[in-house]
């Protein structure tokens, strides 16, 4: 074989090892992408059905229920509500009317959407909110807002 045929035959080899490179890379950062919704848009059916996500609002008042390591709670966003399962131990900022971003899958019992989390993450100060939690909660008061004024 002549050196120039050589060297194409190397370029084309390093050529294919990149691209399956770069395929496995792509890959495994499209499995861990984990999108943000709002409860409005999970009702609304934008949230992926067999794919984990994040939801992500307030809890709310009244709607915690604790059963062992099992509990139970809505997060909402003022204008829809969605019921939240867990199994394991809350962290200790988690508190009702507080901030929440809860990380997981639908479950596809029943008509109403639930949603069964794997991680549940809370505010770590008085003052801070997700800012894709915060922007979903001003949207909404927007929302409700107009529609009291129709």
């Amino acid at each position: 074989m002549k050196p120039r045929h050589k060297r194409f035959a190397l370029i084309i080899g390093a050529l294919a090892v990149i691209g399956v490179a770069a395929t496995l890379v792509l890959n495994a950062f499209e499995e861990n992408l984990v999108f943000f919704f709002t409860p409005t848009q999970v009702a609304a059916g934008e949230a992926p059905k067999n794919r984990a996500f994040r939801i992500g609002g307030m809890v709310k008042e009244g709607s915690l229920q604790r059963e062992g390591v099992n509990v139970r709670f809505v997060v909402t966003d003022t204008i829809h509500d969605i019921p939240v399962t867990y199994t394991g131990i809350l962290p200790d900022l988690f508190r009702e009317g507080k901030g929440v971003v809860a990380q997981g899958k639908l479950d596809d019992v029943g008509t109403t959407p639930n949603f069964k989390a794997s991680e549940v993450l809370a505010k770590h100060d008085e003052n801070y909110m997700p800012p894709e939690a915060q922007q979903a909660l001003d949207k909404a008061a927007v929302e409700k807002a107009s529609k009291t004024l129709k």
